[in-house]
């Protein structure tokens, strides 16, 4: 653990978020991995996505995470700090690489889709509460993980047990389950996924992730199997979402959405969602502010887009349920003056 004095404490901000985040390499045409014959870069990580929503939606957020002493380190950094994230604690390492990796084109949910994962060894593997600065990490209103982290090495999952044990003063624990199952060579996923997801304040789950994971079928199922934190939010595709909150079950459709790219929406959703509980809002306006930021992801074809401004989203997340039924969200929707949809709603 880092011992900080008082007097160069960290800034407290609104998020911190923790984890790795690799180079992307997007392919410059659809095909196999084997024929495609240029990428452009880009960058992709759960963690840093939603710090870099949630920055472009005016919030305070801090990026904490380990790179490589090397060229691709350098671009992750810089095109996180471009968003206006906090990255003075991402620390460099000059013994291990930065990870990387290559997708096809295609959906990810089709039998064609492609990803070829270089991170093994990477800086980012050996975060753990001696090599990262856990002042820093809990100097957030919100600390967001993911599952992934965990998923890592023996000790980035050390790490997230420490991070999401009691302890007075805690910030709120906000845990995505973010099941990748190549990651968890040795089967413990399940039950360690569970342990920490029962740690945290606010976790995320998606309706089908749940059913591959602990084989828990629908909604019901996955409230009754987190009794602990203080809101479970159940993600449903195309559908909407359902939130657990004490006792209360809300559920909120999600708009019809001109997909371009399915990445990147699950991230966005966490940070539409953390928006608005920052916000102090009802929740089912969070529910709306997750769908919103989802939709900007999802019409356009990387990980991050523009989001909404806030006073648009605001007025968006305002409409009565028949207005905002009515909605269908494409391309460039967050960036024209007034759309389409929002015409033909009251």
């Amino acid at each position: 653990m880092t011992a900080t004095g008082p007097c160069n404490a960290p800034d407290v901000v609104d998020v911190v978020a923790l984890g790795e985040s690799m180079v992307t390499f997007l392919p410059s045409r659809p095909g196999r991995l084997a024929d495609v014959p240029s990428f452009d870069r880009a960058i992709g990580g759960a963690e840093s996505n939603v710090a870099c929503a949630l920055a472009a939606a005016g919030h305070s957020v801090r990026w904490v995470s380990r790179v490589g002493a090397d060229g691709f380190g350098d671009h992750l950094v810089e095109t996180v700090g471009s968003y206006g994230v906090d990255v003075t604690s991402v620390r460099r390492d000059p013994a291990r690489p930065t990870g990387i990796y290559f997708r096809t084109a295609g959906d990810r949910a089709t039998d064609a889709h492609e990803v070829a994962y270089y991170r093994a060894g990477s800086a980012a593997s050996a975060m753990a509460a001696d090599t990262v600065d856990l002042d820093a990490v809990r100097a957030g209103r919100v600390l967001h993980l993911t599952g992934i982290t965990a998923a890592l090495s023996v000790q980035c999952l050390a790490l997230l047990r420490e991070l999401t044990a009691p302890r007075p003063g805690r910030p709120l624990v906000s845990f995505d389950v973010n099941h990748r199952p190549g990651l968890w060579q040795d089967g413990s996923g399940p039950q360690v996924l569970l342990e920490l997801a029962r740690g945290a304040d606010l976790v995320f789950v998606g309706e089908d992730e749940a059913e591959e994971v602990w084989g828990l079928h629908g909604v019901d199922a996955i409230g009754t199997a987190f009794p602990d934190p203080g809101m479970l939010v159940v993600k449903q595709g195309g559908r909407g979402a359902t939130a657990f909150d004490k006792g209360d079950v809300t559920f909120v459709p999600a708009p019809h959405v001109d997909v371009v790219a399915a990445v990147g929406a699950g991230d966005a959703f966490a940070a539409g969602f953390l928006s608005a509980t920052l916000r102090g809002l009802p929740v089912r306006d969070r529910l709306r502010h997750g769908h919103l930021m989802a939709a900007a992801a999802l019409t356009v074809p990387g990980d991050l887009a523009v989001p909404p401004t806030r006073e648009r989203a605001d007025r968006l997340v305002a409409l009565d349920d028949a207005a905002w039924g009515t909605l269908r969200l494409g391309p460039g929707w967050t960036q024209a003056e007034q759309a389409p949809e929002e015409v033909r709603t009251p």
